[in-house]
């Protein structure tokens, strides 16, 4: 049996002994988890840019439970998907251990500690003083579930079992799965493993295990005309396992995709031995006002807006992600990459009072690498490698990257990608860094571990400079080599590297940078950086996040997002519309929906496209067709005249497709949608109100800042909002927030009584909202 823990009780108090059983926590802060307490906080310049200048401190969790009278019948543990970071626990008092990584999932049996039908207490200290110990956002806390496992003495430890498919095509597909079963009790006995697939039988294996002893239970089996799990039909099936004993059965279910992918030097990627371009964003793990403890429906939300851009790929950046990620590429049909490291036993600069102004700080994990990689490698592939989503492991994000610390005597001056305002002797050979060198027998050791724990996938990393890496052996022990910001290398490298395939594990936004993709069978594919906006890595207060995402961190497009849409959806037709002054900077994020500019100005109208021609109009009057420039995108350089601008593309079957943007329209009320369904009385459950300033036509206001107030009344009660404005600091928890270009985000949790809540939405300016929730 499977049981969340989703109540504890919080404190930033300075506690001495907050594991103490007797201490009362009745005045503790009352929390759901997941948790990050950061982002309930308030921003401020004294905290690290580095990770969004949020707070970090030491944050005591009480979990009370209670478990079977029957307990000492049961083996019961505790499972941990990550706290951030350093986590100390406890039960009952009894001292469990610690766990440093803030990314990686980790357990204790707590049988011994346990007391049956009574209150136990769950005790987590949480140490993240160092806030600068990271080059993007972390947050702190108990930030991905908790739950217990009360299984009988003889049991399957879930997270050791390993499913191989020995071969696949369209008429079969041949399967070995790997359970190790424990028996925890005092007596020996007989078992029988069983294995069911959509509720049929497929194998049973019966046998005896001594007590105490663990013992490793392969299955073997078929299944004739296989569905092939692949992005456009991510088709799962459903599993059964039964370990039973004359007293007592353990059933876990699960799922699984069967899929066969291939990385090939010459042809690129294969699935299920189709060629696809990868065409994929790198993703950070938080959410705006979410910060890292994000449910499943808002990463549902976010997901589906990127398949819809055209992504069939994510880049877990830098780090192994929530659990519940991994489920929604394998349902919802993307490809992953996933990344352990971003940095090994050597400390990357972290910016702390904005990016790339010295002298940066050196906290974060590479303190804690020598004596936990080994441990943090076998819990990251473990816990992802029965995701048919997954396609392959990188050991590493730019560790070579110049300077950063390790440098080389073959280079006497080395510029990285990201290197604007590094002082001049900071680009400079000296003899006291890390050598490079040294990074060779780190991935060795790297890839070796990782193939301990599953020898099916690739391993990669994502090299920085590979001017350097490629003449060092860092490439050697590597089977695909990830190229950041690094296309001009690509020809020469494959010539060079003959077996190795390449891909780009972090590119540009650019057209020219896609185009290496698509005019080269070899290259894999493209992972941009990054699909949607993150806080940390900020330039400078107030600013507390990076605008490098295809959509806001309330998920709303940018321009960006249907710039990409042209080039990566080959399927659904489109044409959108974006305006900026001429002369206006390059970068996409310039670009927005607005017609709204002094009159006679000169005006840059933007198209973006996946047919072949598009005409632009201005109140009715043709300004041209236009076929994709060099960029990739429609553009026309126009006076500018208020009214209306429409832009009109034809298919080959003469249908037609238009966007169409009016100059700004006063704005006069709030339209407010709820994103989800069917939501549950659970006292847990978050659900997304999308918000919309319209004019009387109930077209967007793509320029309204509106401020609002949010009041809640019944079984619904406010939680934060976030307008994807990442140089507001107002507090995410307040009630009170701006529109950000015509929209913002509402989050609301369910109260755990069934009924009706309802949720008001005022404004001093405009006309109110107000939207009723049922909850079941």
């Amino acid at each position: 049996m499977e049981v969340r823990l989703n109540n504890a009780k919080f404190t930033l108090e300075k506690i001495e002994d907050g594991w103490d059983s007797h201490i009362d926590d009745s005045l503790w802060e009352s929390v759901c988890l997941p948790h990050d307490w950061a982002v309930t906080r308030s921003f401020s310049k004294e905290y690290s840019s580095g990770t969004g200048y949020l707070p970090g401190g030491t944050g005591w969790y009480r979990i009370h439970f209670n478990i079977p009278e029957d307990a000492e019948n049961y083996d019961i543990s505790v499972v941990f998907e990550g706290v951030y970071k350093h986590a100390y626990c406890w039960c009952n008092q009894y001292y469990l251990g610690m766990h440093a990584n803030g990314y990686t999932n980790f357990s204790y049996n707590i049988s011994h500690a346990v007391l049956a039908g009574k209150d136990n207490i769950l005790t987590v200290k949480v140490c993240h003083e160092d806030i600068a110990d990271s080059r993007w956002y972390t947050g702190s806390g108990i930030e991905r579930p908790v739950k217990l496992l009360i299984q009988p003495k003889i049991h399957e430890i879930e997270s050791e079992r390993f499913i191989k498919i020995i071969n696949l095509n369209e008429k079969i597909a041949e399967i070995e799965s790997e359970h190790l079963v424990i028996n925890s009790g005092n007596k020996d006995a007989a078992f029988a493993i069983s294995e069911y697939i959509n509720d049929d039988e497929i194998q049973s294996v019966e046998g005896e295990i001594k007590a105490g002893e663990k013992k490793t239970v392969k299955l073997k089996y078929s299944i004739e005309n296989p569905v092939r799990w692949s992005p456009n039909r991510p088709y799962l099936y459903n599993i059964k396992t039964d370990v039973i004993t004359m007293n007592a059965a353990d059933t876990i279910t699960w799922k699984l995709g069967l899929v066969k992918t291939e990385f090939d030097s010459d042809k690129g990627f294969l699935c299920n031995g189709n060629n696809i371009k990868l065409k994929g964003v790198c993703l950070h793990e938080d959410a705006g006002s979410f910060g890292n403890a994000v449910p499943e429906n808002v990463w549902r939300r976010r997901l589906c807006k990127l398949k819809d851009m055209g992504a069939n790929t994510i880049r877990m950046s830098h780090n192994p992600h929530s659990e519940c990620l991994y489920n929604l590429c394998d349902e919802l049909g993307f490809f992953v990459i996933d990344e352990v490291f971003d940095e090994w036993e050597g400390p990357k600069n972290k910016w702390w009072h904005g990016h790339n102004v010295y002298p940066p700080k050196h906290q974060g994990y590479f303190m804690d690498y020598p004596q936990w990689h080994e441990i943090d490698v076998e819990s990251f592939v473990k816990s992802r490698r029965n995701h048919p989503s997954v396609i392959m492991w990188s050991i590493g994000n730019e560790i070579d990257y110049p300077n950063d610390p390790y440098c080389h005597k073959s280079f006497g001056e080395m510029t990285g990608n990201n290197d604007a305002g590094k002082p001049a002797q900071e680009k400079l050979y000296d003899e006291r860094k890390p050598d490079a060198i040294r990074l060779v027998a780190l991935a060795k050791k790297l890839t070796e571990l990782v193939k301990k724990y599953d020898d099916t996938r690739p391993v990669s990393l994502a090299s920085a400079f590979p001017e350097l890496s490629s003449n060092t052996g860092l490439f050697d022990s590597l089977d695909v080599i990830g190229y950041n910001y690094k296309e001009q290398f690509y020809e020469q490298d494959h010539q060079r590297f003959p077996d190795k395939p390449i891909f780009g594990s972090e590119n540009g936004h650019d057209y020219k940078a896609w185009k290496y993709v698509i005019d080269n069978d070899y290259i894999s594919g493209q992972c941009l950086w990054t699909g949607i906006d993150y806080l940390g890595e900020t330039r400078g207060w107030p600013e507390h996040g990076s605008r490098a995402g295809h959509m806001t961190t309330a998920g709303f497009e940018k321009a960006d997002y249907f710039f990409r849409k042209s080039m990566w959806d080959e399927e659904n037709f489109f044409v959108k519309l974006a305006t900026c002054a001429e002369g206006t900077d390059s970068w996409m994020e310039y670009r927005k929906f607005v017609w709204d500019y002094e009159q006679g100005s000169r005006v840059q109208v933007e198209a973006y496209s996946n047919l072949e021609e598009v005409e632009l109009f201005i109140n009715g009057t043709s300004q041209g067709c236009k076929h994709k420039d060099e960029n990739g995108k429609f553009i026309w350089v126009v006076p500018y005249e208020a009214g209306t601008i429409s832009a009109i593309g034809m298919d080959s079957k003469g249908n037609k497709y238009e966007d169409t943007i009016n100059t700004l329209n006063v704005p006069k009320k709030i339209a407010a949608k709820l994103i989800d369904e069917k939501i549950p009385a659970d006292g847990i459950y978050i659900s997304q109100i999308q918000i919309d300033i319209v004019d009387d036509s109930g077209k967007i206001c793509n320029n309204a800042k509106i401020p609002i107030k949010v009041r809640t009344e019944g079984e619904i009660t406010f939680e934060h909002m976030d307008n994807g404005n990442l140089a507001d600091v107002s507090d995410y928890t307040s009630v009170q927030r701006c529109t950000y270009e015509g929209h913002l985000m509402i989050y609301v949790r369910s109260t755990d009584k069934k009924g009706l809540g309802t949720v008001y939405i005022n404004s001093d300016e405009i006309e109110d909202a107000k939207l009723e929730i049922n909850t079941i």
